[in-house]
């Protein structure tokens, strides 16, 4: 599935994906597929399977459609 994210708090590690028309899906930063510090921006666009949970809908397996360079976490 493709979405946009909605928003991401970097600190606490999670955030949201928008959907057209359905409820957002939670995303956790340990779902996030790259190398070292793991976030997203704020209206990025992003791949994503989606885990319907009791809890709601989850993603799993996020990957950004563009690219973006590797950033280190805070120290």
């Amino acid at each position: 599935m493709r979405g946009r994210v909605k928003w991401f708090d970097a600190q606490k590690g999670y955030g949201f994906i928008e959907r057209d028309g359905q409820k957002d899906v939670f995303v956790h930063f340990s779902v996030i597929q790259e190398q070292g510090y793991k976030s997203l921006a704020d209206g990025e666009e992003v791949d994503y399977e989606l885990a319907e949970t009791d809890r709601g809908p989850q993603a799993r397996n996020v990957r950004r459609l563009h690219a973006q360079p590797a950033v280190a976490g805070p120290a």
